[in-house]
């Protein structure tokens, strides 16, 4: 990556460099606390270009009244030639507007740096595993699936982008009941493969997907097993149709751009006595003992309940409402203690670790964040563990939700979606509304050719550009930017903020925050475009005058290349025309 300071990032270093000779000159304790220090934009545009709050967070230290501070900091500011004025506001914030040649320099800045604009080195190599989809290995990707397999790779897209080592990890949970479930649907299709007709009971998979199978666990072993005892051709069956789905699911995940590095295996984590491990390490540091669990709450406990001692997690300890099972009442283990060995396998080799879950696994959040807690810390590790937790989506078509069920067999798979609409539209799509909130996936919307889509309104804006440059036949790389005017110089602001932007999202590991900001970018380059419609002089291309011309062709450039940037760190192309 070129050697080249971002605006934001280099007022932010001015910021810090006034602070440090406030400390010289003693106006600030030595080795002040600055990490509440923010340089961004002002909520409200017409305030300034930049905006700070190091008065407010450092008056404190500095034994001062924020606005007393303020006028020190403004005092050094006003000495930098790029800043045309400072003002203090309110209590104490402090407003910037900087030249024009400020500007400028960032717009050459987008041009030499290219596909590097808004990298960083924000996450300093440090190796972080973001583990998403993880869907139990018994069918093909469904749309269920779709939200987090989409924001899982977006965010690990976007902090490699922002200096961060990356592993994508699948858990493959294959060492649970709904295996043998699968194992035995894949018995009958092997049946059915061998010339017998069947009929599937409640309770097993219905869906075709299986047939292919059975046809192969035909052709393997002809008809060895189709009368055996299920003792004999259990575990064989579990694990070939394991193998199988898992080939069909990551064959389903490349339609969606979307490769995980490593496969972890629920099943082989066991086999390895990793959770005897991570519960014998806990007993040995207090954090589990053996207790009976308060009876289910109500007038009386149901009949069948009956107090029975379990090793309890001491989750109470880390904020959680009661302690926790590692182990059901038959020995197995329950899926919080599997699950917190296998946390405490995948913190060995990472710095930090995020999960990607549904919203209906929320309320397992506090109890798995508290044993990775206990597990790291107690070994001497702070390892920082993150869940980021999705919302379902709703599939409409023709007005009405599209009903699914795996059970059933009627559920809508990623692979006919991807291919009906497009990777890069859904993909997008999934990014255009936070996690958190609920979403619907109208499949007549998503394809619209009309401002109301975010995915088409975006993807215009760029062969828009690219169609432009075409035009003119020429891609700008020495202009005269002294030409352009406040029209230009408002839409080059906008295209600045992206590495503030790509800094801020890989902070709060918010993905959605990059869409966000490409669908206000393409409402600037569309209103700019526009207002050519509405006055000639204000188009792009003038024919009599080629020097403005060259320069607006400049920007255009620029405002696409930052759109591409911000598409591939999403894992969306930009299209070229449309």
């Amino acid at each position: 990556m070129a050697d080249i300071q971002t605006l934001h990032a280099g007022f932010a270093a001015k910021i810090d460099a006034v602070l440090n000779a406030l400390e010289m000159e003693g106006h600030l304790p030595p080795e002040t606390n600055r990490s509440g220090v923010t340089v961004e934009p002002p909520r409200d545009p017409s305030h300034g270009d930049l905006a700070t709050n190091a008065a407010m967070v450092l008056a404190k230290q500095a034994k001062t009244n924020p606005r007393a501070l303020a006028e020190l900091i403004v005092e050094h500011l006003t000495r930098e030639p790029d800043i045309t004025e400072a003002t203090i506001a309110g209590p104490g914030f402090i407003n910037l507007r900087l030249s024009e040649q400020a500007w400028l320099r960032e717009l050459e800045a987008i041009a030499a740096l290219g596909e590097d604009y808004g990298r960083s080195q924000l996450g300093g190599g440090q190796t972080v595993n973001v583990e998403y989809v993880s869907a139990n290995p018994t069918g093909p990707m469904h749309m269920g699936h779709c939200r987090g397999a989409v924001v899982g790779d977006a965010l690990a897209g976007l902090l490699e982008f922002s200096g961060h080592k990356v592993i994508r990890e699948y858990y493959v949970n294959d060492a649970g009941g709904q295996v043998d479930v699968l194992a035995r649907s894949a018995h009958l299709r092997y049946r059915e493969a061998l010339g017998e007709k069947i009929e599937i009971p409640e309770g097993l998979y219905p869906g075709d997907y299986l047939k292919p199978v059975g046809e192969r666990l035909a052709q393997e072993f002809g008809p060895a097993y189709k009368d055996a005892p299920e003792s004999e051709w259990l575990e064989l069956f579990r694990e070939r149709s394991v193998a199988a789905m898992m080939d069909m699911i990551r064959e389903d995940l490349s339609l969606l751009g979307i490769h995980h590095d490593l496969f972890s295996s629920e099943a082989k984590l066991q086999a390895a006595k990793k959770p005897e491990e991570a519960e014998a390490w806990l007993r040995e540091h207090g954090f589990v003992y053996d207790g009976v669990l308060e009876a289910p709450k109500g007038k009386a406990p149901p009949e069948d309940w009956e107090p029975v001692e379990l090793p309890l997690f001491r989750s109470t300890e880390f904020g959680d409402d009661q302690d926790r099972p590692i182990k059901k009442s038959n020995g197995a283990w329950t899926y919080f203690g599997a699950d917190l060995a296998y946390h405490f396998q995948k913190a060995e080799n990472a710095d930090a670790l995020i999960d990607i879950w549904g919203a209906d696994h929320a309320g397992t959040v506090k109890r798995i964040k508290a044993a990775v807690a206990a597990l790291t810390k107690g070994a001497g590790r702070d390892v920082p563990f993150d869940v980021k937790l999705v919302q379902m989506v709703n599939l409409m078509r023709d007005g009405e939700p599209v009903k699914m069920s795996k059970r059933a067999g009627t559920f809508v798979t990623l692979a006919d979606v991807v291919k009906e609409v497009g990777k890069d539209v859904v993909r997008f799509t999934m990014l255009t509304r936070k996690p958190e909130a609920q979403m619907e996936f109208d499949f007549a919307k998503v394809v619209e050719a009309s401002k109301d889509n975010p995915v088409f309104y975006l993807q215009y804006a760029h062969a828009r550009i690219r169609s432009t440059l075409r035009k003119a036949g020429v891609e700008p790389s020495d202009a005269n930017l002294d030409r352009l005017g406040a029209d230009e110089l408002a839409l080059v602001r906008e295209a600045a903020q992206f590495p503030r932007v790509v800094e801020a999202a890989a902070k709060a590991r918010e993905p959605h925050r990059i869409a966000f900001f490409l669908g206000d970018l393409a409402a600037a380059f569309h209103s700019f475009w526009n207002a050519g419609n509405d006055d000639p002089a204000k188009r792009i291309i003038q024919e009599d005058d080629a020097e403005l011309t060259a320069a607006r062709l400049f920007v255009a450039a620029q405002v696409g290349q930052v759109i591409r940037n911000g598409l591939g760190i999403l894992g969306v192309e930009a299209v070229e025309e449309m």
